[in-house]
């Protein structure tokens, strides 16, 4: 199974741009930070990923708010077919006032 949930930032996004078969496509940079137990110790995590969000998903997206806390649904699949770096490809966005 190929999911992947994170609770992150956007930090940068490009513009909306469409495919040559007219899809909505939004690339974007999203931060997180967080602490986790590893081997019953705290570890301190901070990383940015690239990010993308095609179809009806794209405009919400597009219409967040940069540096608002979000929790983000999707897979990580190749930047391309000869590209070994993945991309985050968002297929869920949930704005939650709980979370910090």
């Amino acid at each position: 199974m190929n999911q992947f949930q994170l609770v992150a930032q956007v930090v940068e996004r490009e513009v909306l741009r469409y495919s040559p078969a007219g899809i909505p496509i939004v690339s974007a940079k999203l931060a997180h930070g967080s602490e986790q137990l590893e081997a019953r110790v705290l570890r301190s995590v901070e990383f940015e990923i690239s990010a993308v969000a095609v179809g009806e998903i794209s405009g919400k997206l597009n219409q967040l708010e940069l540096g608002k806390l979000v929790q983000f649904t999707g897979f990580l699949a190749r930047k391309n077919r000869n590209s070994k770096s993945l991309v985050f490809h968002i297929t869920e966005i949930t704005e939650n006032q709980a979370i910090n």
